[in-house]
């Protein structure tokens, strides 16, 4: 094959990959990406967009299976519903088939060369590509690494037969009757709660003292209910040890063994980069720990090569990928170019669903200096108690001398959709008067944002 030379060559057509080469082709940057299976990486293809498809027909399924127990206060009866897992998954699919066609479309429209297969580094300014149809070899005069990361797979617990990775949760063909979830954290709960409402029988095992501990306690309680209402068990302090048969084997908190009957063994204990297969050992690289060390603007410690994503270190969120990769295509592009890291708002899509942005109550005590903040329930909201959704609140941090905001927490059905006005607030450096100041439209879950800060003011008007 003949030699393909191009001013930027990025590896992995991820959220991170495929928005630095459109932005890079918009600035008509000689772009050529490499991705060995389908664009939009793990997030389009088994991750995000997936597991909230399936979390969505769970919560249907749920809705509907109350009303026909008779116990929705509604006044809406039906009868007893099914659920046919792999019409669930054909859906799910098709609106992953459905972006896969955009994001290659988008990337032909930015004038991208989209090159299909497996990159290996030659050197830093060489790739070899393994195509179907022979070894591409391309040169760049700038590379970016975006090759993601993986589900971390347990040695007494390798992935095949019932041990499952989060991606072959979201492609079962029927919902299993016993779940047993190993690790609860936002992957395990996400879809452990999504099963349990559509009838399984799970059950969560997590070392820790309590499940979600990246959150605050506060925050986590009304999950931490919401998992007892759908039966869920959670065993706290416990160790899993293996599999025999069909039951995961587990050493409880007080050091006894137990056997937890399993169609299914869920492991979702974190993911790691993706740094073994594409030539790591042929440059050089500085890595911090087990990711590629990177300083403010992506850049490696080889000139001319970037990592962005996943790849890099936490937090591991698309849209930190995203706004790297826009960043390293328009440094390469001449532009002067550095990104503000203190707003990068995480969801965990859980029953009920939380968000956080800026600084958690305890990082912003260690930063110093005396704090207001302001909690609103969503008990207090109109909208929230007509939407059958009163547990959780929004949670507003400040600075007491001059009320900067540094935080914004939320726990409450469909809180996810909050984050952009909380991201917003801190990307602005808004004040708790700039908040309490806004109108908010009226009757929305948005406006327990504006009353968690006058609440920090010390004049909320509706508690």
């Amino acid at each position: 094959m003949k030699e393909i030379s191009c001013k930027l060559l990025v590896i992995g057509a991820g959220p991170g990959g495929y928005v630095c080469a459109i932005r890079a082709g918009q600035l008509g940057v000689d772009t050529v990406i490499v991705e060995a299976g389908k664009p939009g990486g793990t997030c389009l293809n088994v991750g995000c967009i997936p597991s909230k498809a399936l979390i969505h027909a769970a919560e249907e399924f749920e809705k509907v299976a109350h009303m026909a127990g008779g116990k929705s206060p509604l006044g809406i009866s039906v009868a007893a519903p099914t659920l046919d897992l792999g019409k669930t998954v054909a859906w799910k699919d098709g609106i992953v088939s459905r972006l896969n066609s955009g994001v290659a479309g988008l990337l032909k429209k930015a004038g991208v060369k989209t090159v299909h297969g497996w990159a290996t580094f030659r050197d830093g300014k060489t790739v070899a590509v393994e195509t179907e149809t022979g070894v591409q070899v391309i040169r760049a005069e700038a590379i970016v690494i975006a090759t993601g990361s993986a589900p971390v797979e347990l040695p007494f617990l390798p992935f095949g037969g019932p041990v499952i990775s989060s991606t072959e949760a979201l492609a079962l063909s029927e919902v299993p009757k016993k779940l047993a979830v190993v690790g609860g954290g936002y992957i395990g709960l996400e879809l452990g709660m999504a099963f349990a409402k559509m009838g399984t029988a799970v059950t969560v095992v997590e070392a820790l003292p309590r499940v979600l501990a990246q959150y605050d306690a506060e925050l986590t309680r009304p999950v931490v209910k919401r998992l007892a209402q759908l039966g869920v068990e959670v065993m706290l302090g416990a160790k899993a040890k293996g599999v025999k048969g069909d039951a995961l084997l587990v050493e409880t908190a007080d050091g006894k063994s137990a056997k937890i009957a399993a169609d299914k063994i869920l492991v979702t204990v974190g993911r790691k980069p993706v740094t073994e297969g594409w030539g790591l050992d042929q440059i050089d690289l500085d890595m911090a720990g087990k990711f590629i060390r990177i300083d403010g603007q992506c850049r490696s410690s080889m000139r001319g090569i970037f990592a962005i994503g996943d790849v890099t270190g936490e937090p591991m969120l698309a849209h930190r990928a995203m706004a790297q990769g826009e960043m390293v295509a328009e440094i390469v592009a001449g532009h002067k170019r550095s990104w503000d890291k203190r707003s990068i708002p995480a969801v965990c899509f859980t029953d009920p669903e939380l968000v956080t942005a800026g600084l958690s109550p305890e990082e912003a005590k260690a930063l110093g200096g005396e704090l207001k903040t302001g909690l609103f329930p969503f008990a207090a909201n109109g909208r929230a108690m007509t939407k059958m959704g009163e547990d959780g609140f929004v949670r507003v941090v400040a600075r007491a001398d001059n009320h900067l905001v540094l935080g914004i927490q939320a726990v409450g059905q469909g809180v996810s959709e909050l984050s952009a006005a909380f991201g917003l607030a801190l990307e602005m450096g808004a004040r708790l008067e700039d908040i309490a100041g806004t109108i908010h439209a009226h009757p929305t879950q948005g406006e327990g944002f504006q009353e968690a800060a006058l609440k920090a003011l010390g004049h909320a008007l509706h508690i």
